[in-house]
């Protein structure tokens, strides 16, 4: 058969135009200039990398985590080179096809630069898409240990992520490592204790003055302090100080760089919790963080001066705000007119305003931005490979009933602090936090017997009673008997 003629030559505009075509519906070009077989070809090609596109989809869509292992990051980068040079060759192979030789000297300078542009405007995104995930892949590598230098931490099992676990507890530290201190003050400490099933979560807020917390039994702190972090002072010996008192004192914790986990053992014995995991963020990293999603949505209860002593740096107005980074900075930190206690319930507000507010859709517009603060800022023993199975889980926790509870007086006293009335509360909460909305109420009722104030039967991520036994001797200050209610973030900070 001979080769279809064109009707009349093409125009230089015309020739333009079905290249462009061409970018958009491979093969297209070629069937108009009498190829075909493989303008056929092209098309069945295309057809053939939708369906493979949208199988994917679905496959990602159903397994989110999926797509934070190393080895599916690697295929879509490569993927993505691939693309870019295959468009790149389909543009130049169309433009050939349609016969820029045709046209006058105008015509093919003028279609060879267009189409030359036209080149680049294909390959940028497949660029952008390989620039994207190779920022994923260090980010979450540089973030995520590979091999977890804590003795301590969970053996992570594939097949058995949550090690059997109904909770997972994660402590959330805000550190304060500014250029004129030395190490790190955790200035803000925070355990999420997430229901692995539901995604519902409970939040602990700790001052950061509680005082003398004691440690496990058989712990390097707790035969160094039998009766409390460090009773012998009376206004000393406070939760803050812990990270920073263990990474000074190797030779009492047995190797280096045992902050995290002090503090974790410290915490999680107060709760008469499993402490799984620990992220420390830089208070003032998050600054940046916060400005890279595009600031937060929060309700300010009433004016919240900062800077200085008296307020003299500036002012947050009440009513329904977006603050920006430092603002957001400045609202869960300053003192100005308030205590620490304040200070914390403004915390767990922008804590939970973030969880709430960095969607995957907000985390994947700024995604950029945020990886070149996130590795910066931010430390944690939660293994690399963990990473697809916490993608999930987070996803769940976005939809699910987030609700808090802060141990501050006169509720709870962190001077002389009720230990069994803290592990009560504590264990109340997350009961309450699977039931229906109605029963939220954390101070209500007493403990189930034999239950001595530890978590539930049913709670998984509580250690055994027995090893977190009240601590001995030391009388602790009794309280009201009612207790605060685990309150949810939504109510509290009108997010």
């Amino acid at each position: 058969m001979s080769r279809l003629k064109f009707a009349r030559p093409l125009t230089t505009g015309s020739l333009i135009g079905w290249t462009a075509l061409s970018a958009i519906l491979p093969g297209i070009a070629h069937l108009r200039a009498g190829r075909r077989r493989t303008g056929y070809i092209l098309l069945g090609s295309f057809g053939l990398l939708l369906v493979l596109g949208v199988i994917a989809g679905i496959v990602v869509s159903g397994d989110t985590g999926i797509a934070t292992r190393d080895g599916v990051l690697g295929l879509i980068v490569g993927l993505a080179v691939l693309g870019a040079l295959g468009w790149f060759l389909l543009v130049i192979s169309s433009y050939i096809t349609l016969g820029p030789n045709r046209l006058n000297s105008a015509g093919q300078i003028v279609s060879g630069i267009v189409i030359g542009t036209l080149c680049v405007a294909v390959m940028a995104p497949f660029a952008f898409a390989a620039s994207t995930v190779l920022t994923v892949k260090e980010t979450v590598n540089d973030i995520f240990p590979s091999s977890p230098d804590d003795p301590a931490a969970p053996t992570f099992k594939p097949e058995d992520p949550w090690n059997g676990q109904e909770r997972v507890n994660f402590l959330l530290i805000g550190g304060d490592g500014a250029g004129n201190r030395e190490g790190v003050r955790t200035d803000s400490m925070n355990v999420a204790s997430v229901h692995i099933k539901t995604g519902n979560a409970v939040m602990f807020s700790l001052p950061r003055n509680l005082q003398h917390v004691r440690f496990p039994p058989g712990s390097p702190l707790a035969r160094q302090f039998p009766n409390g972090f460090m009773r012998e002072l009376p206004n000393g010996g406070l939760l803050n100080e812990v990270w920073q008192y263990a990474e000074d004192h190797p030779e009492i914790m047995g190797s280096k760089h045992q902050g995290p986990r002090a503090l974790m053992d410290a915490i999680g014995y107060t709760l008469n919790l499993k402490i799984d995991h620990y992220v420390l963020i830089n208070m003032y990293g998050f600054a940046h963080l916060v400005d890279a999603i595009g600031g937060l949505k929060i309700r300010v209860e009433s004016d919240v001066k900062y800077g200085g002593s008296f307020g003299t740096a500036g002012t947050i107005k009440a009513g329904y705000r977006t603050l920006s980074g430092e603002e957001a900075l400045w609202y869960g930190r300053s003192r100005v007119g308030s205590d620490d206690f304040s200070r914390m319930a403004r915390q767990r507000c922008v804590i939970g305003a973030f969880a709430k507010q960095a969607t995957p859709a907000v985390v994947l517009t700024n995604f950029t931005k945020i990886a070149r603060v996130a590795k910066r800022m931010a430390q944690t023993n939660i293994p690399r490979d963990m990473l697809e199975h916490l993608t999930e889980l987070a996803l769940k926790v976005k939809d699910a009933k987030i609700t808090s509870l802060q141990f501050v007086p006169p509720e709870f006293y962190s001077g002389s602090p009720d230990w069994q009335k803290i592990r009560t509360a504590t264990a109340r909460a997350l009961r309450q936090s699977t039931q229906p909305s109605r029963k939220l109420m954390a101070g209500s009722g007493a403990p189930s017997p034999g239950t001595s104030g530890a978590a539930s039967p049913g709670t998984s991520g509580a250690a055994p009673t027995p090893t977190l036994s009240a601590p001995p001797k030391a009388t602790p200050g009794k309280t009201p008997t009612a207790n605060r209610s685990a309150q949810s973030i939504d109510e509290l900070c009108g997010i």
